[in-house]
Parts: structure tokens; sequence; C-alpha cells
């Protein structure tokens, strides 16, 4: 009962859930952790730090200070899970749902958690003791499952084995304490043999420890007290000792009842989980957090900012869009990949990671800006709606305007007609005056971007040369990039190679042209991966541009060049690219760092797992959405300087 109400409070609150755990794992009694399962679930959301990144937060003391005070100590017992050894889930539970999905049976997260629950019992009336086996707990769990023993248990050290990797603040640590010939002990409340729990710490780097105690073996832990007693029983009763660990109960207070010095490790758990996304799938979130919370909170680095937004907020969409692209190039049969500058720079750059032996993938030159102008005869009202429309009230002057649209020789004709002058802003008062007079004058517009519409001609000529279906990846949202790239290909350029446009996502509910992107959705010629009106409804509802949200996400992708401009003649080539600056270079590198170096260590992890993951288009959404929230709005303007999206012209 007690556990079908846990359940049931925890599915329907994430972060209250995530309050009781972190309250159980202090140390806390089942009773004064569940009012937590009963509060509110947008209580406990730390807003998003402002200036240093989450990583400065938990940034230890040095490792040389530490050794520097265990030295003074006989002997040092240390913690292994949590404190030795990172697992890259967030709890330990849910690694029990990935030796479910190897073993290929539903629901066995739920059925290893009753199965120890139930061997801890018997446990406990035979021998006064809860501690247990893996083995005793297999036993319970095959009579559950009809699971060989053997094969269960197999199955369970290898993810186990996947999942943990070496803390690198305490390898500098041990090493130090070994070199000063310290014994160094291995104390563990675990039910796996205490040998494998020693093969993995010195796989992790750490090499080997005197011994290792486990409770499971041992039938006595640290939380009571008994582990302690046989760590002492080693060394002379006036030893003086000391432990390292994270808990505050097991490693803290029953250390110090023991007589041995406790020196308590923050948890990467409870330090970073109030950043972290909650509303996520429950394999994919857990294996995420687990990686974020391990990398930025483990004390032994600082990174910067904005290499924790790419890490933290990017890394998971551009690997699932990237999978997404793939996935969609395999099925569609394209034989061509167009990354469209400047949001595919990053993409471009993880998906040759991903897939070295793909040929398809170019990096192509585009831009709202160059396609506006090459297809203006193709989309005059696009051209209009981008040039003036978009643009009136910002108060732009008119020469300046048509300076931007590169039709200065009309200015004197434009200021006569209307009796304004240059210096005149547009304003949506007069830019309906101005989008007629350009109409009157659309032969010489158009006569004026011929020389661009040939240079672009060329350069996408040479691109899809022998293509027959090539896939133009953007960010969103409209997906005006690739319906224009389509469209200039058959109708100016006279290419076979048919353009289909995949966007992360496409215009939302907050979009004045909301419905723009639903024809194309519907006949295939574009494609979204986050949202659209009839996927993820609930992001298309939320996702606003009004309130930037465009805006953060085209941060994560931006490339380190300038914009496309647009394309003049070449005298080589037939082209040429005409680029703007970026003054944010630096700034978008770091970035892109950090998304690639998150994409990796998941990558890494699904490798020694053996589990590929499908990365929905909702999951990879989720980090975001702790960006966006309203409490995170310091943390956003930290960013205004960056949110360089310029204007057409």
């Amino acid at each position: 009962m007690k556990e079908t109400l846990y359940r049931f409070l925890g599915e329907r609150n994430p972060r209250a859930k995530a309050r009781y755990e972190a309250l159980r794992q202090a140390g806390a009694p089942r009773w004064k952790a569940a009012p937590a399962l009963l509060l509110p679930g947008g209580g406990g959301a730390r807003p998003l730090p402002v200036g240093a990144g989450e990583s400065a937060q938990s940034l230890g003391e040095p490792p040389a200070a530490l050794v520097q005070r265990l030295a003074r100590f006989q002997a040092v017992s240390f913690d292994v899970f949590d404190t030795l050894l990172l697992r890259q889930v967030e709890r330990p539970q849910e690694a029990f749902a990935l030796v479910g999905a190897k073993l290929g049976y539903p629901d066995f997260q739920r059925l290893r958690v009753e199965a120890e629950c139930r061997a801890r019992d018997k446990k406990r009336r035979r021998a006064g003791s809860g501690e247990v086996t893996l083995s005793e707990i297999w036993q319970e769990l095959e009579a559950a499952t009809a699971i060989p023993a053997g094969e269960g248990m197999a199955a369970e050290l290898a993810v186990e084995r996947a999942l943990c990797r070496g803390n690198p603040y305490f390898l500098p640590v041990v090493e130090a304490l070994r070199q000063l010939g310290k014994p160094l002990g291995l104390l563990s409340d675990m039910y796996l043999p205490g040998t494998f729990v020693q093969q993995l710490v010195e796989e992790a780097g750490f090499g080997p420890f005197a011994c290792c105690l486990v409770s499971g073996e041992e039938g006595v832990s640290k939380g009571e007290g008994g582990l302690y007693q046989r760590w002492k029983g080693r060394f002379p009763p006036d030893a003086p000792l000391a432990h390292v660990g994270d808990n505050p109960h097991a490693d803290g207070e029953m250390a110090r009842v023991q007589g041995i010095v406790p020196m308590l490790y923050p948890g990467v758990r409870q330090a970073g989980g109030p950043y972290r996304a909650r509303d996520m799938s429950a394999v994919v979130g857990s294996l995420y957090r687990g990686v974020v919370n391990g990398k930025l909170h483990n004390g032994s680095q600082a990174y910067s900012p904005l290499y924790e937004y790419g890490y933290v907020y990017g890394g998971l969409f551009a690997l699932g869009y990237c999978r997404f692209i793939r996935a969609w190039a395999e099925h569609s049969g394209a034989d061509r990949l167009l990354f469209l500058s400047r949001d595919g720079e990053a993409l471009l750059a993880l998906y040759r990671r991903l897939y070295p032996q793909d040929s398809r993938p170019v990096y192509a030159y585009w831009s709202r800006l160059a396609a506006a102008k090459v297809c203006a005869g193709l989309f005059p009202a696009d051209y209009f709606r981008r040039f003036l429309w978009h643009r009136a009230g910002e108060g732009v002057p008119l020469g300046k305007l048509l300076r931007g649209m590169e039709l200065t020789p009309l200015l004197p004709g434009l200021c006569g007609a209307l009796g304004v002058f240059p210096q005149t802003p547009l304003t949506h008062k007069n830019a309906g005056a101005v989008q007629d007079y350009l109409q009157r004058a659309w032969g010489q517009v158009l006569k004026n971007y011929q020389p661009q519409v040939r240079a672009a001609g060329a350069y996408y000529r040479q691109l899809l040369a022998g293509g027959s279906h090539a896939g133009a990846v953007d960010i969103g949202w409209a997906g005006s990039g690739a319906v224009s790239l389509a469209a200039a290909a058959k109708h100016l350029w006279g290419l076979e190679c048919r353009v289909t446009g995949l966007v992360a996502g496409t215009n939302s509910a907050h979009s004045p042209e909301r419905d723009a992107a639903e024809p194309l959705l519907l006949t295939g010629g574009l494609v979204s991966y986050l949202f659209s009106q009839s996927h993820n409804r609930d992001l298309w509802k939320l996702h606003n541009p009004r309130q930037g949200h465009n805006l953060f996400w085209e941060l994560l992708l931006g490339g380190e060049e300038g914009g496309l401009r647009g394309f003049s003649p070449g005298e080589e080539t037939g082209w040429r690219l005409e680029l703007g600056e970026n003054s944010h270079s630096g700034a978008v590198g770091e970035i892109h760092r950090g998304l690639l170096d998150f994409a990796q260590d998941f990558t890494d992890l699904e490798k020694r797992l053996g589990l590929p993951l499908a990365i929905s288009g909702r999951d990879a959404y989720a980090p975001m959405l702790e960006v966006l929230a309203r409490r995170n709005a310091p943390y956003r303007r930290q960013w205004e300087a960056l949110l360089d999206e310029p204007g057409i012209g």
C-alpha cells in the first residue's frame, strides 16, 4: 500500500518526488520525508544561477587541500557510489529500467525494487539484519519473473559497469594518499559483491585498496554503524581514522558515532537536481540528469556559463535532432543533406561525428536575407513582409532601408513620389505606400537582383550536382529557408533535385503566421522534430517568439562566422559569398563546445550500455523549459547581448 501511494504521488508530481528522495538520501526516515510528496510541484525548483555557472557553485576545495586534511589520519575509508564512483543515472533504482531493457522484460524496475524489499524483510526476520546480497535478491526475482538468476545477475552487473564512471575530483586525492602510504578502504552499503565493487573502482583509475567491505556480505551497514566497526578492527583502538562520503547520515553522523572523523562530500544529485528538467521520459530523463549532474557538480572544475548553456540545454536537442535527420534521410532515400547556414554549423559538426561514413551532408550557405532577394519574383508577398512589414515601426530611415535592400538607385524616385526624405522612418502608415511604389518599379527591382539569382544558381548547381532529393536542415520556424530554396532550385535554376525542409520546430500558436507551415507539413515538403500543430501540441502552444523563445534556441546553434548577406558573381566559380560580421564568434564557439561534449558523453554512455536510445522531440525540448520558466528571467537577460538576430537589411 505504501509503495502504491508513493508511486501515485511521485508520478503526479515529479519535483515533489525528487524532494522526497533527496530527504531519504540525506538519512531522513520515511515518515519525516513523506510530507514532501504533498508539496506543490513548482516548489523546490531553483532559479538558474546568473553570472557564474552551476559548476562554479559546486567547485570543491582543491584536492591538494583535502589531501592535507586527510594526511594527519592513520587510514582513510571512502564511500563508493556517489563518491568515488558516479552512476550516470539520476537515482540508483533507475538503473533497473536499463536492466529490464537488456532482458526485454516489461515493468522490470518495479519488480526489481519489490524483490529487494522482500529479500530484506526475509533476511531481517531470519538473521536480524536487512542487509542482502545480489544473489539473495535474485532468488526472489527469479521466482517473480522466471528470468534465470544467473542471466539476470549478469545483466545487472553489466549495466552497473556501464553506468559507473570515476569521479574526477577524487582521482588525485586517492593517488596522493596512496603515495603517502596511507591504508585506504572501501565501505559501501551495497548488495553487489565486494570483489565486483573493487573491480569497478580499480577500472575507474583509482588503483587497489586495502579492503572492500560491503554491507550485503558483511551483514552490517554504515547506516547502523556495524561496517565502521569492521573497518576499525583492522587498526589499534586509538588510531585516528577518517571517512569520506556523501550521505549525511550513513557517511556523516554514523561515522562520528563510531569515533571516525567524517568528511562529507556534497552529492551531485542533491546539487544539480533542483536545476534539472523533470517532465521527461523515464529512461532518457534519468540518463540526461545523471550525465549533466555528474559533469557539472562533481566539484573538480568550473565551466563557463556559455559552455554550460550548450552542454545542459543544447546537447540533448542536437543529438536527438541529428538522429531525426539521419532517420528521415534513410527513410526518404535522400542523397543530399544541406545544413543551412548559420544554424546548421554545429549540427553538421555533430552529424559528421555521429555518422562519419555518411557522404550526404554538406554545409550550404543560405539565409532569410539572401532568400528574400533571390526569390523576390517567386514570393513577392514574403519579400515585402520581411523587408517592410516586419520592420515597420522600428524607426529605420527609408534611406537605410533601401540600402539594406540593395535598392539605393530607387531612393530618389521613392522620395519624390511619396513626398518623403531619406531620413523619414518606415512606419506602419507609410509602409503600404513604399510597397506600392516598389511594385510599380517591380521590373527594376527584379533586374537589380538578377546577378544574385545567377550567382546563387551557380553555387547550388555545384552542391546539388547529380542529386535527386535533398534535405535542407534549418532550425525553423516557418520553413521559409527550405521552401524558398526548393522553389529557387526548381523554378529559377532548373535543377532536377527535389528539396524537402527539415526544421527543429515550426511557427507556434503565438506566431503572427501560425499556420504558414501547415500545408507543407501535410504534403511532406516540410518535416518538424520538436513540435508542430499536430505534434507535441503542448509545446506548439507554449513556444512564444514574442518572448524571445526562438532566439534562445537559435543561440544554441548560431554559427561562428557572420550571416550570409547575399551572393554576387565570382570570376572563377561564378559565385562569391557576401558574409556579414559576427562579433560573438568566441561565445558561440564556447556554446558549441559544450553542446558537442554532451553529445559525446551521452553517446559514450549509450555504447557502454549497448542501448541506443530514441530521443523524442518532447524530451529534447524539456531542458529548455527550465530556461524559459518565469523564475529564470534574470538568467535569460544575461544572454541579451548575444541575441543579435539581425533584422532583414
